[in-house]
């Protein structure tokens, strides 16, 4: 789970981690207020969305009086970036920075710890520091057991600082954000940037979190700031009728049993020159209510031109399956078309409950697949 800039650094302030003067607003009267209130001549306008990218799409604009913080919460306002529109600006204030860097941890999962990155090179994509000047970026595993105490944060600290002061600051936030990422089960908490101001403070300019899903029932706070987009919501629908469902950006709706055979359909739509409109896993139950269930989310996405149903009956019967398909088309009056795959346990009675059907029915994977691109091809 993502949340936003404001509400990560309401966190971080929370945890004792220094972060700039901000005032969250939802229209131009509340930030030319916040901007009244902050009695500074120049801030930054700051729009609040859940991507990546706002300052090179416009999200991100210093203003020098009020008419620019007028005109910028404006534009803003009406924007979308990366497809989410804009309904929130930060307005904070402007420091003087002296230079830049980056500080983030995240999960390692090959190490079973947390990693910590940190880099001089802040301000910037870690990709491209990572690409450009990878003797930059510094990578440190934390030992779970040993954690973030004084000596290893203040070794860490070393890195980056000469000046005693500057490093004692350094090593406060690196303790106050490793604790804000251990208490809070999250699985990146990032500074970038980590500005030095020319008044020789270090701040966090910008704050970015995302939590661990599997672990959002032990953290109501969290759970406080959720904001699933449209996609997000089909998926915890989809989570809660016991499907493992993600939304994929092509429209070829698939629906599989078995992850292993459902990303082997996605790779073979792929392998065609189709495309994926989600990964759906419908498990092990034959149960037709729950075939049912399957169609209907997939039917949610206004993408899905074509309907590719492609078991294996082990456990899973096909008769089964194919009922659940004939009473999802009564109840849901599709009108797309479906191509159904069945094989396995009592595979010849699905077929034969099937033959009356309006769904095209394949013999192979592969012929299922060439005839789901086929007939998105067609719907173009």
């Amino acid at each position: 789970m993502k949340i936003h800039e404001y509400q990560a650094k309401n966190l971080f302030s929370f945890y004792g981690i220094p972060v700039e003067q901000h005032i969250l607003c939802h229209n131009e009267d509340e930030a030319l207020l916040a901007y009244t209130e902050l009695r500074m001549e120049k801030v930054m306008i700051k729009a609040q969305v859940l991507t990546g990218g706002r300052g090179k799409a416009g999200g991100v604009k210093t203003a020098r009086n009020a008419d620019e913080v007028m005109n910028y919460t404006r534009s803003m306002l009406q924007m979308k970036i990366n497809e989410l529109p804009v309904t929130r600006v930060l307005v904070s204030e402007a420091v003087n920075i002296d230079s830049e860097f980056y500080l983030s941890f995240s999960i390692d999962r090959k190490n079973r710890s947390v990693i910590m990155m940190l880099s001089s090179e802040g301000g910037v994509e870690i990709e491209d520091v990572a690409k450009y000047a990878p003797e930059n970026i510094y990578r440190i595993n934390i030992d779970p057991f040993i954690g973030m105490p004084d000596y290893v944060a203040r070794r860490i600290a070393f890195f980056l600082f000469d000046d005693m002061d500057l490093v004692n600051q350094m090593v406060q936030i690196l303790q106050n954000l490793y604790q804000l990422f251990i208490d809070k089960d999250a699985s990146l908490a990032e500074i970038n940037p980590l500005v030095l101001t020319e008044e020789g403070n270090l701040i966090a300019l910008d704050a970015k979190m995302t939590f661990d899903d599997y672990a959002l029932y032990r953290q109501e706070d969290i759970c406080f700031f959720s904001e699933p987009t449209e996609e997000e919501e089909m998926e915890l629908q989809a989570k809660a009728k016991g499907f493992n469902y993600v939304c994929l950006t092509g429209d070829i709706g698939c629906m599989v049993n078995g992850a292993g055979l459902a990303m082997a359909t996605m790779d073979m739509i792929k392998l065609n020159e189709g495309c994926p409109a989600n990964f759906l896993d419908i498990g092990g139950s034959s149960n037709p209510k729950k075939i049912t269930e399957a169609m209907k989310i997939l039917l949610q996405d206004d993408r899905v031109k074509v309907i590719l149903v492609n078991i294996f009956g082990g456990i899973t019967r096909c008769d089964d399956v194919a009922n659940g398909l004939l009473n999802a088309c009564e109840l849901l009056h599709a009108d797309i078309p479906v191509i159904v795959r069945l094989t396995g346990t009592n595979e010849d009675e699905a077929k034969l409950l099937l033959r009356t059907s309006n769904f095209l029915v394949a013999n192979t994977m592969n012929e299922a697949v060439r005839m789901a691109v086929i007939q998105s091809i067609k719907a173009g």
